[in-house]
């Protein structure tokens, strides 16, 4: 009597597995191999970072020697093995930066511009692009060139950087005599700025102004 009475069941759990166990044990597997994957890419991703720190930081050293006499050509070759090898990573960006560092200390304005476009054209964050936006203004305006870096200096700013970028706009637009211009960037430089800050260098720009005006 009682197996009669299990036989039906055992004969549903069967139905069951057939149309529902397959599936179930499928789905398990996808969401294992999904688990499995994304551990095996955060780990990658992990490695990938600390092998390109320790090249960034071999650059950092050769660009900025305590001689004072960086080694291009080394800084060079790193800054290509980041790109090449991890250029995934902020540290290439951040490379590119000091190759353009160390071409502009050397003369080489046309390579340091090179190198900051690539950036700006494409950050990988927004920190990277903004230094390399500002830099490549006033790259442009040692090249003579003060009027396209201003218009890359157009638009909106993360309100971390409007201080920097506004003060910047200032130092172009005083090298092209347009003083109320400046005046009024240097200004708003100052609005952004604690207290403290607002009055070192800046005050000394708006000050020297004020003194033409005289």
């Amino acid at each position: 009597m009682s197996s009669q009475n299990e036989d039906p069941n055992v004969a549903h759990l069967q139905d069951w597995w057939q149309r529902n166990g397959k599936p179930l044990l499928t789905g398990g597997v996808v969401a294992l191999v999904a688990v499995l994957g994304w551990q095996w890419w955060e780990r990658n991703q992990t490695n990938q970072s600390q092998a390109a720190s320790i090249v960034y930081q071999e650059l950092v050293q050769a660009a900025l020697d305590p001689s004072g006499k960086p080694d291009t050509a080394r800084v060079t070759d790193l800054s290509n093995q980041l790109k090449q090898e991890y250029s995934g990573t902020t540290y290439s960006q951040y490379g590119s930066l000091f190759v353009a560092k160390v071409a502009v200390e050397s003369g080489k304005l046309d390579d340091a511009a090179n190198e900051l476009k690539a950036i700006v054209n494409k950050p990988a964050d927004d920190t990277v692009g903004e230094l390399a936006r500002q830099r490549l203004a006033r790259v442009l305006a040692a090249q003579g060139k003060a009027e396209d870096g201003l218009k890359l200096l157009e638009g909106k700013v993360a309100e971390p950087y409007v201080a920097n970028r506004e003060e910047l706009r200032g130092d172009l637009l005083v090298s092209l005599g347009r003083v109320d211009d400046a005046r009024a960037a240097y200004e708003k430089a100052k609005s952004e700025l604690p207290a403290d800050a607002a009055e070192g260098t800046l005050q000394m720009k708006l000050d020297d102004l004020a003194k033409g005006d005289a």
